[in-house]
């Protein structure tokens, strides 16, 4: 395995938890169209972009709908979600991010974020790390969300890395996918650090030992 030059992070569920904004704005949705929505469907929308939510979301629902009413429904559910993200801080990083983001820098080891949110700009300056990062790749700027690679490939791009030199860290299965499909290496954490397929696995930040991981 090649020397490890740049770590790629998703954000939700790795640096900061918005799954909670995620799931209360996708039930006020739901139940305003009275379809139902509970949060064993919500994990199956981990590392999903928001039109494929919305897909899993209608396949509980009583009727068909027009491609402009879920352009709607989406964008409601995304005005709900803006309005719950605007009330993080820094306080909401995850256990262990800080320790681990000055422990690259220290090293010289490139970050960046590969999110397929499209509010990744709302969230990092809400927390106060919009200017930690080497490079931002997120929805704004790819046409296909995980398991495609393209976020992580625009992130590797980004940091003028090669994908095989870069470590992706995520908390879905799409993601450690979508990281594989790129050629990278992947660290699995979270609801991702049981994938037999991610090449390292961790509860969460706080309990990974990236000396080891780096070499």
């Amino acid at each position: 395995m090649k020397k490890i030059d740049g770590v790629i992070f998703d954000l939700d569920g790795v640096l900061v938890t918005t799954d909670d904004c995620h799931y209360l704005g996708w039930k006020r949705m739901a139940d305003e169209e009275n379809i139902y929505f509970d949060r064993a469907i919500n994990e199956r929308l981990r590392g999903v972009s928001r039109m494929d939510s919305l897909a899993i979301i209608l396949e509980k629902a009583t009727r068909s709908y027009t491609e402009d009413e879920k352009q709607r429904m989406a964008a409601r559910k995304n005005a709900y979600y803006v309005e719950l993200i605007g009330k993080l801080t820094a306080n909401d990083i995850l256990p262990g991010a800080m320790d681990v983001l000055n422990l690259l820098k220290k090293r010289g080891i490139k970050i960046a974020i590969g999110s397929s949110s499209k509010n990744t700009p709302i969230i990092l300056k809400q927390i106060g790390l919009e200017n930690a990062f080497d490079a931002v790749a997120d929805g704004n700027q790819i046409t296909h969300s995980k398991p495609n690679p393209e976020v992580f490939l625009l992130a590797a791009k980004l940091l003028k890395l090669n994908p095989a030199e870069c470590l992706v860290v995520e908390d879905a299965d799409a993601g450690v996918e979508a990281a594989l499909n790129g050629g990278m290496s992947v660290l699995g954490v979270g609801s991702a650090s049981k994938n037999q397929r991610a090449t390292y696995h961790g509860e969460s930040l706080a309990t990974v030992d990236f000396n080891s991981i780096l070499g």
